[in-house]
């Protein structure tokens, strides 16, 4: 799996013009996945992300987690984090993982946030989401699961 996390002030997400998932201060999350990964990696991922220390203390050192500062989390499903651009111009998405099992790990994915006690506001999985963020910073972090 890969994740692209934002520090953030705030963020949105929007179908159809309707905001259907926000956070104030916390983290913008892109998550993919792609056809190997496991539910059962999903636990080491969130724990990873929800105690990066990438917010600022009262020094203006990156020490604090998202669980220190009691951060939000907006989170969506972004299968094009697999596009594959080697060859020639158009992107293959064929490391992606199928929709069913992308889903379903989305779904576990947001539950643990949630059972962490971190507000979280959702994307629509399939939906064509439009999404705002002011990104803190700018601070963004690109975490790949192959490489932790």
């Amino acid at each position: 799996m890969k994740a692209l996390i934002q520090r953030v002030k705030n963020a949105d997400v929007k179908v159809d013009g309707k905001v259907i998932g926000q956070v104030g201060n916390g983290l913008m999350i892109l998550i993919g996945f792609t056809g190997t990964d496991e539910e059962k990696d999903l636990d080491f991922f969130v724990e990873k992300i929800i105690n990066l220390r990438i917010f600022e203390d009262e020094n203006q050192k990156m020490n604090l987690s998202l669980l220190n500062v009691k951060g939000e989390a907006l989170i969506v499903s972004q299968f094009t984090l697999y596009a594959d651009c080697k060859g020639g111009r158009r992107p293959s998405f064929i490391e992606a993982a199928a929709p069913e099992k992308a889903l379903a790990l989305y779904t576990k994915f947001v539950q643990l946030f949630k059972d962490k006690g971190i507000k979280v506001g959702e994307g629509e999985f399939g939906a064509m989401m439009d999404v705002s963020l002011v990104n803190s910073g700018p601070t963004t972090i690109i975490l790949d699961s192959e490489q932790l």
